[in-house]
Formats: C-alpha cells, structure tokens, sequence
C-alpha cells in the first residue's frame, strides 16, 4: 500500500513539473530536459559500464551548440535525424537478435550514448520550435499519448493479455497489450486533433501511431540494456518509477521519427 502510494506522489509530480515547465517559458522547458538528458547520460553509462565524466562534457556541448545556440535549417536538422536514424535502427535489429549480448568496444558505446541518448533529448527540446516559434503544446500532446499508450498496454495487458510480446527481454508485456495501447493511442490522438488544431487530424493521427510502435520498441530497448546490465531499474530518482531513463526510454526513442515527419510536413507546407 504504501509503495503504491509513494508510486502515485512521485508520478504526479513528475507530470505536474514536466507539464508546468513546458508551459511557463522556453527557458524552464529547456533547463528541465537539459537537466533530464543529463542524468540519463549518467544513468546510461551506468548500465553499459562507461566512464561517465566524458559524456556528460559531450552531452553540455551538443546542449549549448544545438539547444541554447538555436541554428534552425532543414538539411543540418535532417542530418541530426538520419544520424540518430541510423543508431535507432541498429537497435532495433540487435532488439529482435538472437545473440544474447551484443559485441561493442568504448567507440561503439559513444555512438549507443550519441544515438541513443544525447541526440534525441536534443530533438526532443527542438521540436517546440520547429515551425519557428515556441509551440509547447507539441510536446505536451506526445507526452499524453505516450502516457495514453502505457496506460492502456499496461490495463489491457493485465486484464486480457495472454500471449506474451518478447518474453525474453520484458516478460510481463504482452501482444494484447500491445494492440490496445495503439488503439487507444490513435483514439487519444483523434481527440488531439479537436483541440490541438495546429496539426491536422491526419497529423495526429500518424503521431499516435509512431508513437504506439517505436514508444513500445523504445521501452523493449531499454529494458534489454537493463537485462544486459543485470538491473531492474536505470536509476533512483524517482521513488516508485526508477531513474530518468525509466520514465523517458519511449518518447526519446519515437522522437527522431516524429521530428523527421514534422520536418517534412513543415517543409512541404512552406514550398507549397
């Protein structure tokens, strides 16, 4: 009873200092998730065993150079997104292998962390700006149809779920899980839609989907690099949930598909 409660406090001031941050200022909505992109390196390096004292120095770089240095142009933020793309990519082939561990030396850890971590909490503090003013609503409407996305795989898997997903790495998800997380995803998204204006419904709707399927191979991922690790959770900070990490594996996973497409859509309404 008490973890449950202690689960519930941490989780809703979570949302309500994400939530509150991205709304009050750019500069509340960037310092947050600057500060969040550092403890997920720290937490990362942590599970594959890096020194951490580098990338922290590499990941305030790419935060002053890409974040607080703001150089908008769409063939520099496409090469952003292709170099992510790739490591994303390889992820998710080294998720669906069969070898149990993958072979990396500290070169290919750097570009795991690049890939992986740095490089879409970047995007992630972009995005906002992508049409070219601060639009916090954008991130505001991901965040809920990712919390849409895990509610619902978690209460459709615990009531309905019978055949498991990929018992080898999270064992507890399961196929129906999976499918009514989406559904609900693509409701969530719809109803977006009516109030969210500033994309249109077909927008959404294609957010919701990226959403239900990299947020769900973004989580699988992190919960291998956990199993490698031989931990249940990538920190402590957040009593209940875990680390950082935990909390933010699905929507820096699905980010660059997303910033990709919204690059697109803005570029082909700009021509247009």
């Amino acid at each position: 009873m008490q973890e449950s409660v202690t689960r519930t406090l941490s989780g809703l001031i979570y949302i309500l200092l994400l939530v509150s941050a991205t709304l009050y200022s750019e500069m509340s909505f960037t310092l947050l998730f600057g500060v969040f992109m550092l403890i997920a390196v720290v937490e990362f390096c942590k599970l594959i065993h890096l020194k951490n004292s580098l990338p922290i120095l590499l990941a305030l770089v790419a935060y002053i150079f890409f974040v607080v240095v703001q150089t908008f142009h769409f063939s520099s933020d496409i090469m952003l997104v292709v170099a992510t793309l790739f490591v994303s990519t390889n992820l998710i082939v080294d998720l669906f292998s069969e070898k149990a561990k993958p072979k990396t030396d500290n070169a290919g850890k750097y570009v795991w962390l690049f890939g992986y971590i740095i490089l879409p909490f970047v995007l992630l503090m972009r995005i906002p700006f992508i049409s070219g003013k601060f639009n916090p609503y954008i991130i505001i409407g991901i965040f809920i149809l990712i919390w849409t996305n895990d509610t619902f795989a978690y209460i459709i898997g615990k009531t309905m779920g019978k055949h498991k997903l990929l018992e080898r790495i999270s064992p507890k998800k399961t196929i129906e899980g999976f499918i009514g997380g989406l559904v609900f995803t693509m409701i969530g998204s719809y109803l977006l839609s009516i109030y969210f204006t500033f994309l249109t419904p077909l927008a959404w709707i294609v957010t919701g989907l990226f959403v239900g399927l990299f947020g769900t191979i973004g989580d699988l991922i992190e919960s291998k690099f956990k199993r490698l690790a031989g931990v249940k959770d990538s920190g402590k900070i957040m009593p209940g949930h875990g680390g950082v990490l935990d909390r933010l594996d699905s929507i820096i996973f699905v980010l660059p598909f997303l910033y990709l497409f919204y690059q697109i859509l803005n570029y082909v309404h700009t021509i247009s």
